[in-house]
């Protein structure tokens, strides 16, 4: 089976005013980072005799969400970036993320992105935790468990 470590995941954002490394050293949050799909692959169309038919979607569409603890340097490093792009539309959506977990093999490729909005952000007794979204097109395949050892 092997084990699970957040320490060998790795993570990167890339774009136009932007270069940070937002994986296991970046003072992430416990939740750490989370990709989800934004549609359905399929759709069932019930026919008037019960027969179905279904549709694949081409959608790849998805989310990115990377969480990060109040104290970290990347929220300054990604809110210069979120700035940066959004004076123009030519730096907007031009994102490229990558997350891999060099111990299990688990990539996810994610083009094409761009932010969602300006984080939730408060000052209170205890810091919080940030939040940065971005949607795009992600791509992500499921190691097998077979570490890189070309990358320790």
């Amino acid at each position: 089976m092997g084990a699970y470590s957040f320490l060998s995941v790795q993570a990167s954002i890339l774009g136009p005013g932007l270069n940070a490394q937002i994986g296991s050293s970046a003072g992430s949050a416990k939740e750490g980072i989370s990709v989800e799909m934004e549609e359905d692959k399929t759709t069932v169309t019930t026919g008037a005799d019960g027969s179905i038919m279904t549709s694949l979607r081409a959608s790849m569409t998805g989310r990115v969400i990377v969480r990060l603890l109040k104290t970290s340097p990347i929220n300054a490093v990604l809110m210069n970036g979120l700035n940066f792009q959004r004076i123009s539309a030519a730096n907007w959506g031009q994102n490229v993320i990558v997350v891999s977990d060099t111990a299990r093999g688990d990539v996810v490729s994610g083009r094409q992105m761009s932010f969602v909005r300006f984080p939730n952000n408060s000052w209170a007794e205890e810091g919080n935790v940030i939040e940065w979204s971005y949607v795009g097109i992600v791509n992500e395949w499921m190691g097998a468990g077979i570490p890189d050892l070309t990358n320790p």
